[in-house]
């Protein structure tokens, strides 16, 4: 009956490494904003390891069933101080609200973020859920995908994320095992129509959300195309 809380436990203790005062200093502007110099310098330290170490990565180890864009965050004890002074002044480790992570790590390492605000909302979601024997569920959106029941939940009104592409605000979803994420659809629908990218049905589009962002789409769903080129929740 606790089925779908047993699987979300991993995603919460995630979460919840950061509680209290999420993050102690990041009323600091240069804490709030992913300067391309700051990702700049860590991936040069990245390659410089790299190549120091027959190809190793310094990354933190996570869970196999880790979703992609959170698998891989980087490791600063591993580049500090020979690779890296310290680290930026927008990482969580020095009081930043980002998460430093490598994605394309088998084929060109790139370094990449995303803003810890939208896991803080989810542990939030999170804990309020633990009272249900069932997750709230509301709508069906597509195959294991739902809407989220946000009265059940205590809330007056539906909650967002920020969206670090368009500044819109992104509703949240839920599947069939308790999981929540952050729905890009509607950032992917207005990308698709500005962009010439070709994408085929069934392949992960999320790519074009970050193709010219410092920024990954974390806590999200696969996507792809209709034959319309529209994005689609991917099925499993």
């Amino acid at each position: 009956m606790k089925r779908w809380l047993l699987r979300s436990l991993p995603i919460i203790a995630i979460v919840l490494v950061l509680p209290g005062c999420f993050f102690p200093q990041e009323r600091k502007v240069e804490n709030q904003v992913p300067y391309e110099e700051q990702i700049a310098s860590v991936q040069r330290a990245v390659d410089k390891y790299q190549e120091a170490n027959e190809g190793l990565l310094p990354i933190k180890e996570k869970e196999m069933g880790t979703p992609i864009y959170q698998k891989y965050p980087i490791d600063f004890k591993k580049l500090i101080p020979q690779f890296l002074e310290a680290p930026p002044g927008n990482a969580y480790e020095n009081g930043g609200v980002y998460q430093y992570v490598l994605i394309d790590v088998e084929t060109n390492p790139t370094v990449k973020v995303f803003d810890l605000h939208i896991a803080e909302k989810i542990r939030e979601l999170k804990i309020r859920m633990q009272a249900y024997r069932y997750p709230p569920f509301k709508e069906t959106l597509a195959d294991n995908v739902f809407t989220l029941d946000y009265k059940k939940l205590g809330y007056e009104e539906e909650q967002y994320a920020t969206s670090p592409y368009t500044n819109n605000n992104l509703p949240f979803v839920i599947n069939g095992e308790g999981e929540i994420f952050v729905d890009y659809i509607s950032d992917l629908y207005n990308a698709l129509q500005e962009e010439k990218t070709t994408f085929k049905q069934g392949e992960d589009i999320r790519p074009i959300l970050y193709k010219n962002s410092p920024i990954v789409p974390a806590f999200s769903v696969p996507y792809t195309i209709d034959e319309n080129n529209e994005p689609i929740y991917m099925a499993k």
